[in-house]
């Protein structure tokens, strides 16, 4: 799978205004569904809200990755998000969350899914990457620095 071939540059979001999780997960999932208009935005929502009830996507390092599974997806789809200020999305190391990465899969993506997670989680944590998405001016530039990875693609 060639570097996050799911994320495309209209699906880059330099600074995402939201002051809770429920409002981060609500704004993803109109960013999606604007890019995606035959979801809909309350399935994405739903869908979100759901998996976060099983515990926080918030991995640490102010990263989350929120995640899940949409029957009437054909592709994995991802969308990247910065955010103007840190939200608090209960996560794993306690702090606050400033950059996420959502990731919707086909009901049958299976293995898929889980690849493409530990793909993500594998970029965001390549030695000095958080740094330059924090420090990025643009949408392209976090596009540029997201799909320029270094990171092994084995899964």
């Amino acid at each position: 799978m060639p570097v996050l071939e799911f994320l495309d540059p209209e699906s880059v979001v330099p600074a995402l205004r939201a002051r809770a999780k429920k409002q981060v997960l609500q704004d993803l999932a109109a960013q999606a569904a604007r890019r995606l208009p035959a979801l809909g935005e309350r399935p994405v929502f739903d869908t979100l809200l759901q998996r976060e009830r099983l515990g926080s996507t918030g991995i640490g390092d102010g990263v989350a990755i929120p995640h899940g599974k949409l029957p009437c997806l054909d592709r994995l789809f991802g969308l990247f998000a910065r955010f103007d200020r840190p939200v608090d999305f209960e996560a794993l190391d306690g702090q606050p969350v400033d950059i996420a990465f959502l990731l919707l899969a086909p009901e049958g993506a299976g293995a898929d899914h889980l690849k493409a997670l530990a793909q993500v989680a594998r970029i965001l944590r390549e030695p000095g990457m958080l740094a330059h998405i924090r420090a990025a001016r643009d949408a392209g530039a976090l596009y540029a620095l997201l799909t320029r990875s270094t990171a092994p693609q084995a899964a």
